[in-house]
């Protein structure tokens, strides 16, 4: 009976074994091997525009403020004086909130009084190198838009030509100088992409406003001058 059975076992497989193994050979030809697809890479954000040069023009309300003269009918100040100025400008933006320019204004401001009623006027031509920070107030980067607030400060000189005249109005004595100055800055922006508005205050310093040249009658020397400006600007960012 094993005999028997040994052999229908051989000769079954005799008839199947080929075919499956062909099969089976087949089947594993076939299978396509799986590759997985390449992992997605998500860019960085960007949070904030790239560097930018821009062009900017400012106007300004002022007041002159100063300390003493070095006359006696510059003794003392009793009234500011007061006026505007008008600016422009050249800068760069990094587009991570600094940014510094180079700007040029034009400052006529009268008025000054003293004790014995002498009247002080001047007109400046005042160069600055001015450096920034800007800060976002909607979120985001900076320079990406919306309201935004800055700080900031600048040194550089300033070719005055100031006057002295007395209570009837008739000039004492005048001159001209040049002199170093500094400023700082300080206010609110609102970003509308390619231009930047911007309302603040600057204060600008000089030492000393003076007669020059040497020869100039009634020699005068006006001491810690202070001027405050209420200044509206507008940038345009060039690329």
């Amino acid at each position: 009976m094993r005999k028997l059975l040994s052999i229908f076992v051989t000769a079954f497989w005799g008839m199947i074994g080929v075919p499956v193994m062909m099969l089976g050979s087949a089947f594993s030809a076939g299978i396509i091997e799986y590759t997985p697809p390449p992992a997605y890479e998500i860019p960085e954000v960007d949070y904030g525009l790239g560097g930018n040069f821009y062009l900017r023009g400012s106007v300004a309300g002022a007041l002159w403020q100063a300390g003493n003269g070095s006359c006696g009918c510059l003794a003392t100040f009793t009234t500011p004086g007061y006026g505007y100025s008008v600016g422009v400008g050249f800068g760069y933006e990094t587009g991570d909130g600094l940014r510094g320019d180079v700007t040029v204004d034009y400052l006529s401001l009268e008025g000054l009084t003293s004790v014995a009623d002498y009247r002080v006027g001047m007109r400046s031509a005042l160069l600055l190198a001015n450096a920034y920070y800007d800060f976002n107030l909607g979120g985001y980067g900076a320079a990406e838009g919306g309201f935004g607030a800055y700080v900031g400060a600048g040194i550089g000189m300033a070719k005055n030509y100031s006057e002295v005249r007395d209570a009837g109005g008739t000039l004492s004595a005048w001159g001209t100088s040049l002199e170093a100055a500094a400023a700082i800055m300080g206010g609110v922006s609102y970003d509308m992409g390619n231009m930047v508005a911007d309302v603040g205050y600057r204060g600008i310093y000089m030492n000393k406003v003076m007669s020059q040249p040497a020869n100039v009658a009634d020699i005068y020397i006006i001491s810690n001058n202070l001027i405050h400006e209420a200044r509206a600007s507008l940038r345009y960012r060039l690329n």
